[in-house]
């Protein structure tokens, strides 16, 4: 579905609403490789940028959380480090999500959903508003309300933050589907 001014004020209104946002891990915080060290020990890549974003995102009221398929200490580590909550060993990330929103009184509707592979579908599909990274494997795009411009791991993560917390703020319009840099934000 091509980027629309038609779509702005539906899209506004959606991200307007938000008030929690789910985010997967691998390849939404890190470019979805893994660097594997002699001794079997694992390491990722993630972006300086997303700590920034998520504090700016944290100011409008959205409360944040990650939810990961894994168990990895990587994930507890980044996700201390950032402030935001995070539940691993997912086996149904969408069970996890919506007895949180149960238990939180907030709707579905209002919740977003970050992710890029197929074990998210299940939350992309039932969230207010289901964003996927720009190098999401290609069975989730048509899932996705919004495709990122920026790949997992390289700042998409800051990127939906930037945009929340700008509608939220209404510091700026969005005109034409722009995110800060000028690049457009690709819904699906």
């Amino acid at each position: 579905m091509p980027w629309t001014k038609d779509l702005l004020p539906d899209l506004e209104e959606i991200i307007r609403n938000i008030q929690f946002i789910a985010f997967d891990f691998d390849g939404v915080f890190t470019d979805n490789m893994v660097y594997i060290f002699e001794d079997g020990r694992e390491a990722v890549k993630c972006s300086r940028f997303e700590g920034l974003g998520l504090q700016q995102l944290k100011k409008t009221g959205v409360g944040v959380i990650v939810l990961s398929t894994e168990e990895n200490p990587v994930v507890t580590a980044r996700c201390k480090k950032l402030g935001i909550d995070c539940i691993q060993g997912c086996a149904d990330k969408f069970e996890i999500l919506n007895d949180f929103a149960e238990r939180a009184g907030i709707k579905l509707d209002k919740i977003a959903f970050m992710g890029n592979d197929i074990n998210d579908i299940p939350c992309l599909e039932k969230v207010g508003l289901p964003i996927v990274v720009n190098d999401a494997h290609p069975d989730v795009l048509r899932y996705a309300r919004i495709r990122t411009n920026r790949n997992g791991g390289n700042g998409a993560v800051r990127e939906m933050c930037d945009l929340i917390s700008s509608v939220k703020n209404e510091k700026h319009r969005m005109i034409g589907g722009c995110d800060g840099d000028g690049a457009e934000n690709k819904p699906v």
